[in-house]
């Protein structure tokens, strides 16, 4: 896939409000096959499209991305060859070894692109209208849904840990949305009430077989406890309690993989290398070891004796 495409995949994910992150070459040291301005898109899966370099190059770039999708912090990868290796590491720069034949390194930038966390307000009245204005000058995507369209909008919404889940329909249908909304990945569901409503709301949800796991992430009532009298305290109550949620780091950010592969490190690099997926290995003294490139592991079987303390326990 040639930066072109890239790009208009890039496009089209955001478009979609799907989570990726870019990696452009900026720099390079020859001899190296990709160069400044090479690009790849890496998605929350850990797919890629497009091209940054080989089989030293990719994995670091991969691992960095997902970890730019989870902190959501652009990052600076430094994939130092044999000619670099003298000039000490440089601040800001995350720096690997270029195990590769052709000795040269690259630099890349990785910027995560993520959507907007999603605020999701389920009912009406005034603390609704203030926390729907409120979430729309803090860059939260919003959904009003009432009472005709519940149902069927919670189905369709991305309710994701990024989603942040208020229900205020005032006794009106609490259970039914907070039943929908407690079976969803949703980072923060709370409920609009007073603490005696809050507590009949829970029997009700424990009576209709919801789990007491689920029940547990029910924040209710909503809110952080600053005092709050008028419908427009009691929002600025619970955006608080969103937004501190979201940037303690409670929340999770774009989803790994549920069954994340185990990993093991390269003796000769250092890299860690996803063991599902390593094309190269070897065996000794009983056990597996594991390499991101030919390079490496023919450096190991040529003396496999001299890196045994590599292995680790």
């Amino acid at each position: 896939m040639m930066g072109d495409d890239v790009l208009a995949l890039a496009v089209e994910l955001r478009r979609r409000g799907e989570a990726f992150a870019l990696a452009t070459v900026v720099r390079c040291e020859r001899p190296t096959s990709a160069k400044p301005g090479a690009k790849a898109l890496i998605r929350a899966d850990g797919s890629i499209s497009g091209w940054v370099g080989g089989a030293c190059a990719e994995p670091v770039v991969v691992r960095e991305a997902l970890n730019a999708l989870r902190d959501g912090e652009p990052r600076f990868i430094g994939l130092v060859g044999e000619r670099g290796r003298g000039r000490g590491p440089l601040e800001g720069v995350l720096e690997y070894a270029m195990t590769c034949h052709s000795g040269g390194t690259l630099e890349i930038y990785v910027e995560p692109f993520l959507p907007k966390p999603l605020l999701v307000l389920v009912g009406g009245g005034p603390v609704v209208e203030t926390l729907a204005a409120l979430g729309r000058a803090t860059d939260f995507a919003v959904a009003v849904l009432g009472a005709d369209t519940v149902s069927a909008e919670l189905a369709r919404l991305p309710l994701t840990p990024r989603a942040a889940v208020v229900v205020a329909t005032h006794g009106n249908f609490d259970e039914d949305a907070l039943a929908a909304v407690l079976a969803s990945d949703a980072g923060y569901v709370s409920l609009v009430a007073s603490r005696k409503r809050a507590a009949t709301v829970v029997d009700s949800l424990r009576r209709r077989g919801v789990s007491p796991e689920r029940i547990g992430r029910l924040k209710a009532p909503a809110g952080l406890d600053l005092g709050a009298v008028t419908p427009e305290e009691i929002a600025v109550s619970i955006l608080a309690e969103v937004v501190q949620i979201r940037r303690s780091g409670k929340s999770a950010a774009p989803e790994a993989p549920a069954d994340a592969p185990g990993e093991a490190r390269d003796p000769i690099c250092g890299m860690l290398v996803e063991i599902a997926a390593a094309r190269h290995r070897s065996e000794t003294a009983g056990r597996a070891v594991y390499f991101c490139c030919a390079h490496c592991k023919e450096t190991f079987d040529a003396a496999p004796e001299r890196y045994t303390t590599g292995l680790g326990a």
